[in-house]
């Protein structure tokens, strides 16, 4: 990745969570949010999202981010509603920017496209083995990745959008290595659980994903996998493995940004329980969080 901008596109592309939020054309509009200011009326939390994107979201409300925005919700005293957009190119700009939302759960910190909170987890790409099958692998540097059938999530036929497949193509290793959409079939539940299910069933014997989403569908697979953090956390290159994520208001609205902040500091313990209940892979975030206004610095 050749910039903190990139990370952040290459990242949602690659994690599924916000999967088209990275490759988002477009520009926000300042409006402002919906919400009444009268403590006598009852404030709405617009929050934009994937309805068919778990573990993130869906419109069943099953999704993690579901289960933070309603956290997010109570601690306002707002009443929860959605605006549902798939999460491909063009999502903030039809949701966020278009004025029909006024929060997304889930943005790479300081994303360009909307002004973010600080980051309220870290998260990592990971190795997804069958049970036993290849212990002890966490390297990319790893000679045994060099025979074993590689299965990695990529974002149409860009393989390169994806970090854990730079990596591997820095190594030479390229004729083993098997491309599952992320996307998938939008028409089918859960598109991005294919992989998974491909390191469950033999079709290759290591997958390479986002840490929300390999945490999740293992666990909900008949045999069990194996879920292992990428090491170490920045390729050789320099490429990260880990990725803050943060959540997002409408660039300028940052009264706004403040309050959601607000209820995220108040919120942090129950939401941590949250991806740790939905197996969420979590690396320490910085102990020194920077303020709102420092992180707007370059």
């Amino acid at each position: 990745m050749c910039s903190a901008s990139d990370s952040g596109r290459r990242a949602l592309a690659a994690a599924g969570a916000l999967a088209a939020a990275l490759a988002l054309a477009g520009c926000a509009h300042n409006t402002a949010p919906q919400r009444a200011d009268d403590e006598t009326a009852v404030p709405e939390l617009r929050v934009c999202a994937d309805p068919n994107n778990l573990p993130f979201s869906n419109e069943r409300g099953e999704g993690f981010e579901n289960a933070i925005a309603r956290l997010i919700a109570e601690d306002l005293g707002a009443r929860l509603s959605y605006a549902w957009w798939p999460q491909r190119r063009g999502f903030v700009r039809n949701t966020l920017g278009a004025g029909r939302c006024d929060l997304v759960i889930g943005v790479p910190a300081r994303y360009e496209l909307t002004a973010t909170t600080r980051p309220y987890y870290r998260s990592t790409y990971v190795f997804v083995t069958r049970g036993g099958d290849v212990p002890g692998l966490q390297s990319f540097d790893d000679p045994r990745l060099r025979e074993l059938r590689i299965g990695a999530h990529v974002v149409g036929d860009d393989y390169s959008s994806v970090p854990p497949v730079q990596a591997l193509v820095a190594r030479h290793i390229v004729g083993n290595v098997y491309g599952y959409s992320i996307y998938g079939n939008y028409a089918e539940p859960d598109p991005p659980r294919r992989l998974i299910d491909a390191v469950a069933n033999g079709e290759v014997d290591v997958g390479l994903a986002w840490g929300p989403l390999a945490g999740y569908f293992a666990q909900r697979e008949p045999v069990a996998l194996q879920v292992t953090p990428v090491a170490p956390q920045r390729d050789a290159g320099g490429t990260p493995m880990y990725f803050d994520i943060a959540m997002g208001v409408r660039r300028g609205d940052l009264a706004w940004r403040e309050r959601v902040q607000q209820a995220l500091d108040r919120q942090q313990p129950r939401i941590e329980a949250v991806l740790s209940r939905y197996g969420v892979p979590m690396l320490p975030l910085p102990s020194a969080p920077q303020s709102l206004a420092q992180q707007e610095a370059p």
